[in-house]
């Protein structure tokens, strides 16, 4: 019998030559489980062979290329050669239960707390900040980068890259959204500059794709074997000023120019529609879909749970689906859809599985007591 959810088990090539077994993607979600000194822990090792049977790619939870990046408590590092022992195990353990294992990396600017950087020392593009809160309540105003120190976090990133490859990972995402230090370079809101590094949205996107630069650099110089780079970026920004759809849509233009294997889209729903910038009442999804998806596939993302959710999505053209929140209510996800079995799955979070579903502690907890973040199944 024809499974009716096929288009999402098909395997997928990139054009480098490295295949999927199929076309979901295990989504990048931070789980603030790491050590204390950055290196991954066996909690998170254990959380990552869980989820790592069925889908085809497993992004890693966000990991800081410099000191300074650190976004969140219980984060691991790419900073320095002493992690690579860290993310080899990481790696090897993805790949061990056959999917292909890619380290997302970033630094998080003005979004950091303060006792989680060097002296306290939180910076940005330049001195304004976040509206939002971040993850420990604070709003730190923070310093405005110099020029020199810009180009080192450029190289951070490259170095990163170096890392990833040495510790054996199929390739790296740059994390261009979520409000983190390359968004804030991107958006008008936080980059106030007026040197090369921003003013003009040409000058603002500067610094996004001089990190793709070095990263791709770093790849071509120590890649023995294809190593993917993707990248991740979000739409729209709800402050004023702030990144418009049509903005958007330049970035991915120079997106697509620069050879990248992929790009991620960020987004808590899928079918969510442009805020300003379009005259278009298309998701955001479908507008990029057509805009480059004929010259660099393109991930979508955002509150897909059922099969059902996933196949709608995929009818889109979207070549790859990456699922986050739903693999960590059910780890077994994909193995359901191959099994014939999609009926089964699980789309509420069960309040007494964390043992059940390897969850860390840290993770569980932050899951638990954010309302609104993940469906509860009620009544337990």
């Amino acid at each position: 019998m024809t499974n009716q959810y096929q288009p999402l088990l098909d395997d997928f090539t990139f054009d480098n030559g490295i295949s999927l077994k199929n076309r979901v993607v295990m989504a990048p979600m931070t789980n603030f489980s790491s050590n204390e000194d950055g290196t991954v822990s066996d909690s998170e090792v254990n959380y990552y062979i869980r989820r790592s049977k069925g889908a085809g790619m497993v992004i890693t939870a966000c990991a800081y290329v410099s000191p300074s990046g650190k976004g969140f408590p219980g984060e691991f590092g790419t900073h320095n050669d002493e992690m690579i022992p860290s993310l080899r195990r990481l790696a090897e353990s993805i790949k061990q239960e056959g999917a292909k294992a890619v380290l997302q990396v970033f630094h998080g600017g003005r979004m950091c707390p303060p006792d989680l950087v060097p002296d306290g020392d939180v910076v940005s593009a330049s001195a304004v900040a976040p509206e939002q809160q971040t993850a420990t309540g604070e709003q730190p105003l923070p310093r405005e980068l110099t020029d020199e120190e810009i180009q080192s976090v450029i190289r951070d990133f490259g170095e990163s890259a170096r890392r990833a490859i040495e510790a054996g990972f199929d390739g790296i995402e740059i994390h261009g959204a979520n409000g983190y230090l390359i968004q804030q370079f991107f958006s008008p809101h936080s980059n106030q500059r007026t040197d090369r590094w921003g003013g003009t949205i040409k000058e603002r996107m500067a610094f996004p794709l001089a990190v793709i630069d070095e990263v791709k650099s770093a790849v071509k110089k120590h890649a023995k074997e294809p190593f993917l780079v993707g990248y991740r970026f979000s739409p729209e920004e709800p402050e004023t000023p702030g990144i418009t759809m049509d903005e958007t849509l330049l970035l991915v233009d120079e997106l697509a120019k620069k050879q990248l294997d992929y790009v991620h889209v960020s987004l808590m729903d899928f079918w969510s529609v442009p805020r300003r910038g379009v005259d278009d009442t298309r998701s955001r999804m479908e507008i990029i879909q057509e805009r480059v998806g004929n010259k660099v596939p393109v991930i979508g993302v955002g509150s897909i749970y059922s099969a059902d959710d996933a196949l709608k999505a995929i009818k889109t053209g979207v070549p790859l689906i990456a699922i986050g929140r739903e693999l960590i209510i059910d780890p077994d996800w994909v193995q359901k859809i191959e099994e014939g079995r999609a009926s089964e799955i699980q789309t509420k979070l069960k309040k007494d599985a964390q043992h059940e579903l390897v969850v860390p502690d840290a993770l569980w907890q932050a899951i638990i007591n954010t309302p609104g973040w993940f469906p509860v199944e009620e009544n337990q």
